[in-house]
């Protein structure tokens, strides 16, 4: 089985490792010459595969191609895992799904699977994805090749799920679409569900992440208020978790981040206004809340500051952690720029630490990197609590400490 897996990310590229361990010819096609060469070079630029499982991947016959007309056979299947950003209009961006289409429709041969990965509103598949590769092959899909949706559910740096572990959802534009693309999602994956069509298959996927988003902001919005009225949320999300029943534990943050939370709502909501004529307000008060959180970080920075007679003009704070999460160098949606952004309009030296970043800008602006997490500073903000960071250390020598994450105590720690 010929496969070309296009976009060559933390999506594409362990489904690139899965299905070349299971003995398959398969291709990656991505739009960056750079990205195709490093990979060809054994170069791995994602979190969850290092340069040795590269290298062994293209010694198993894997090769990365930036050039769509040199992919020869035909393939079998085609999986496009490409990005789907927001718009200016906060509405879905399917620039790079489009761009992906096209190639796939010119790469298309009769009896062929065309799988959509990218994260989309319910519809896209049908009504996007299905004409596109109808014009571009003359065949029509249901009939002469196979086409769904099966959504991502990479989550970097889990040690513990994977893409052979991780329940896959597929969903075709016809049972025969949904049996094809289970037959080869069964290849790399232990457990395939099938969903009814494309359409549920995608709401799915916006499900997973508008549940955490709305739990997130919950949380987010009882920490500010907890604060004010002296109340640790931490520990009653602590006593509360020990429930066994009717009780998920989440917890606040100082925003969210990644490629998912911080936008994948966004696309049913943008679906629900733009066919229905009326808002998500679940969806809508959960970005507002979450979105608020950056802005809280920074005033409750300078409240602090405050309390040891100092301004935050001229004060020097220290970032912890300036990744989306922890210990891994991902920095899509990180709250830490809009954080150090606020901060720097507000004066403060501002410097950062993170094991996994050596150098960073915000709006062009370089950002020092500080000798050790430990460095004096007015004030040390704990943003990600990587696992490389010894906390009970940190929290020693902090002049003082703002934690973010509910993962450090004493005298000179203050929780979110």
């Amino acid at each position: 089985m010929n496969v070309v897996i296009i976009g060559l990310g933390y999506v594409g590229l362990p489904l690139a490792q899965e299905s070349v361990r299971v003995g398959l010819d398969v291709t990656g096609l991505d739009i960056r010459q750079a990205t195709a060469e490093g990979l060809n070079a054994g170069r791995s630029h994602v979190d969850d595969l290092s340069d040795a499982d590269v290298a062994a991947m293209v010694a198993a016959g894997f090769r990365a191609t930036a050039d769509a007309a040199s992919i020869s056979p035909l393939p079998d299947v085609t999986v496009i895992c490409v990005p789907t950003p927001l718009s200016e209009s906060d509405g879905p961006d399917l620039t790079a799904v489009k761009a992906a289409t096209e190639t796939a429709g010119r790469l298309l041969k009769r009896g062929a699977l065309v799988v959509l990965e990218s994260t989309t509103y319910p519809g896209t598949t049908d009504e996007v994805v299905r004409p596109m590769l109808e014009k571009a092959s003359g065949l029509s899909a249901g009939i002469d090749f196979h086409l769904a949706f099966s959504p991502e559910r990479i989550d970097p740096g889990n040690e513990r799920y994977g893409m052979r572990n991780t329940p896959k959802v597929v969903g075709g534009l016809t049972p025969a679409c949904t049996g094809a693309a289970a037959a080869f999602y069964g290849q790399v994956c232990d457990t395939v569900v099938r969903a009814k069509s494309a359409r549920e298959a995608e709401m799915a996927k916006l499900l997973e992440n508008t549940y955490r988003h709305v739990n997130i902001a919950l949380v987010n919005e009882m920490a500010i208020f907890s604060h004010e009225l002296g109340i640790d949320l931490w520990d009653a999300i602590r006593c509360a978790a020990t429930k066994p029943f009717g009780f998920q534990a989440f917890y606040p943050g100082p925003g969210v981040g990644g490629h998912c939370i911080p936008i994948d709502p966004n696309y049913l909501s943008y679906k629900v206004r733009a066919e229905l004529k009326h808002p998500f307000r679940f969806v809508e008060l959960a970005q507002e809340i979450n979105s608020r959180m950056p802005g809280y970080v920074v005033d409750r920075a300078a409240e602090l500051l405050n309390t040891d007679a100092k301004a935050m003009n001229g004060a020097t704070v220290l970032l912890l952690g300036v990744t989306y999460k922890n210990d891994i160098a991902d920095q899509r949606e990180s709250p830490a720029r809009p954080i150090a952004r606020k901060l720097l309009q507000r004066g403060a030296v501002l410097s950062y630490h993170d094991p996994y970043v050596e150098s960073w800008q915000v709006d062009g602006r370089e950002v020092r990197r500080a000798s050790s997490p430990a460095e004096q500073a007015d004030l040390t903000i704990l943003l990600q609590a990587h696992s490389d960071y010894d906390l009970d250390d940190i929290a020693a020598h902090a002049h003082l400490l703002f934690d973010t994450r509910g993962k450090v105590a004493g005298d000179a720690v203050y929780p979110l």
